[in-house]
């Protein structure tokens, strides 16, 4: 039944019984922070003899629904017609995305003219983003065909590791592989991958280079808003043979992923003076919220921790922090709550990270943490990560280490790549083949008689890859 569709008629009444809406079961997915209890439907009324047999008849409740339907079909009309509200941050090298005019108009509060309303937009969209996360990709010959996009400097290397122990295992994964590049001389083919990902629903990436020239924007930024992949995963976790100063280590960051400093909203006013805009909006971080809070529920994780700078940057931050708060309050009583400053959390986690469960942090201070909990850890190439949008998600190394200086010299550790695509067999359901993979990884690093030059060993990559290999025997 429609959300606009009219209540089902009284008993007794002339009309063929309605049947009544069942919604389907929810798909089985990875992490709960994709799913949503909301619903569109209406409640029904308490006393069905009360309502009219008028066909016209159309009660109070649907209201909300028909407002939120219409408001945004007008305000859609005027994007469509009239484009952003307005080009006053536009500069000659950079121009600001529409996304981020549009967008925080349409969910701010001056447009929100009732409580009803408002509640009304955000479960609204809460269900539509739930519904369209759940849609995973489809079989195709009994495989799933997902977009592989080894990136630049030491991706290859450890992109082959993974599809090496993919063939041996027989997993039912076929790649489509794009080569997306960052280097200078190389063609990009962005619009390649991202069409090839709209196609498939999910990807496997290691990481593109971003060049300092300022008239280059960042591949990575620019592919995660185009997709709108919102929320990163990074997983810091002591893994047994990998050395490192501290133990029992075992936290989560939860990064925002397309607004604040990384929007690449800045200019030159004049020669020697640089302005750069810092954008938080109150939706975005509304969603990479429930995201993490989701991610603790699922999980069994009882402290969710925002990450801020409230105390200078008291608007932007400030947004940032009480939204988290206030989101964990009313909609999680049951997992804690709790704000750090950055600077201080940054001194928390080298000296007492066994302290944090899931950290959620705007773009730039999880950049800078997840290197931190990497060197917790034994360094880059153990922390994997994942990125998720409304309706894609992409699996690639947490640390966003390019590997330049040992491109081509088959040394890099492919564990971070190969734990990676460990949480997209997860994703896919693929359990079985997870955990296999998974064991064999972690066998042969406990063992340290096959490891590579980044934790003392001397093996090379295939070397390793041959060992994981062969411990799946």
């Amino acid at each position: 039944m429609s959300p606009l569709s009219p209540p089902p008629r009284p008993s007794g009444s002339s009309a063929a019984p309605v049947v009544p809406h069942k919604s389907p079961p929810p798909r089985k997915c990875q992490l709960s922070a994709l799913r949503s209890s909301h619903s569109l439907h209406p409640p029904k009324c308490k006393n069905s003899s009360r309502v009219s047999s008028n066909p016209f008849f159309f009660p109070h409740f649907y209201l909300p629904h028909l407002f939120t339907h219409i408001h945004f079909t007008l305000y859609s009309c005027r994007y469509l017609l009239f484009g952003p509200p307005s080009t006053l941050l536009n500069s000659s090298t950079h121009q600001i995305s529409l996304r981020h005019l549009y967008l925080p108009l349409l969910f701010s509060k001056q447009i929100m003219f009732s409580s009803i309303y408002k509640k009304s937009l955000i479960q609204s969209t809460q269900t539509m983003r739930a519904m369209a996360t759940h849609s995973l990709p489809k079989k195709y010959g009994g495989k799933y065909t997902v977009t592989l996009i080894p990136g630049d400097g030491i991706g290859k290397e450890i992109t082959d590791s993974v599809q090496q122990i993919f063939h041996h295992e027989n997993v039912p994964v076929e790649f489509e592989t794009i080569e997306m590049s960052g280097l200078e001389g190389h063609e990009s083919k962005i619009d390649e991958a991202i069409l090839s990902l709209k196609r498939n629903k999910i990807g496997l990436k290691g990481i593109t280079h971003t060049p300092t020239d300022p008239f280059v924007k960042s591949l990575n930024v620019a592919f995660r808003k185009e997709l709108d992949i919102y929320a990163s995963l990074v997983f810091i976790k002591n893994i047994e043979g990998v050395p490192s100063k501290l133990n029992d280590i075992d936290f989560v960051l939860v990064r925002e992923n397309t607004e604040a400093e990384y929007s690449g909203l800045e200019h030159q006013s004049v020669p020697g003076v640089v302005e750069s805009l810092k954008i938080i909006t109150k939706y975005k971080t509304e969603r990479v919220a429930r995201f993490a809070f989701d991610f603790a529920k699922k999980n069994d994780r009882k402290l969710v921790t925002a990450i801020h700078k409230a105390n200078i940057m008291k608007l932007g931050d400030g947004l940032f922090r009480n939204t988290i708060k206030e989101i964990g309050v009313k909609e999680y009583p049951d997992i804690q709550v709790k704000d750090l400053i950055v600077d201080n959390a940054s001194m928390q986690a080298v000296s007492k990270p066994q302290q944090f469960d899931v950290m959620v942090t705007p773009n730039m201070y999880g950049a800078i943490l997840s290197n931190i909990g990497a060197a917790l850890v034994g360094g880059p190439g153990f922390v994997p990560g994942a990125s998720y949008g409304r309706e894609y998600a992409v699996f690639e190394p947490g640390c966003r280490h390019v590997g330049l200086d040992i491109t081509g010299k088959n040394v890099a550790n492919p564990t971070a790549m190969i734990l990676s695509a460990v949480k997209m067999l997860e994703h896919l359901g693929l359990d079985d083949y997870a955990t296999r993979i998974e064991q064999a990884t972690k066998d042969v690093l406990a063992e340290g008689k096959t490891v590579t030059m980044d934790i003392g060993g001397n093996a090379s990559t295939t070397e390793f890859t041959e060992a994981i290999i062969a411990k799946l025997n």
